[in-house]
């Protein structure tokens, strides 16, 4: 676990994943807001973490793949 954390989410993100990471987070920023402001509590609190869950989840992909010998 150690090995993929220090290898995959300390990367540079790829251009592709970061802007979906981006989109992710817009569409859920707007989601939650307009949950927020309808009252409809259960909306906004799942929108909000799927969004920080889904924003967070693509800074573990990157361009190459490592292998066990890798520091």
């Amino acid at each position: 676990m150690k090995n993929i954390v220090k290898h995959n989410y300390w990367t540079p993100t790829p251009k592709k994943w970061r802007a979906i990471g981006d989109g992710l987070l817009s569409a859920g920023t707007a989601v939650t807001g307009w949950a927020i402001i309808e009252e409809y509590k259960f909306i906004a609190i799942t929108a909000l973490i799927l969004t920080v869950v889904g924003k967070f989840l693509t800074n573990f992909f990157k361009d190459e793949y490592f292998t066990e010998e890798e520091d």
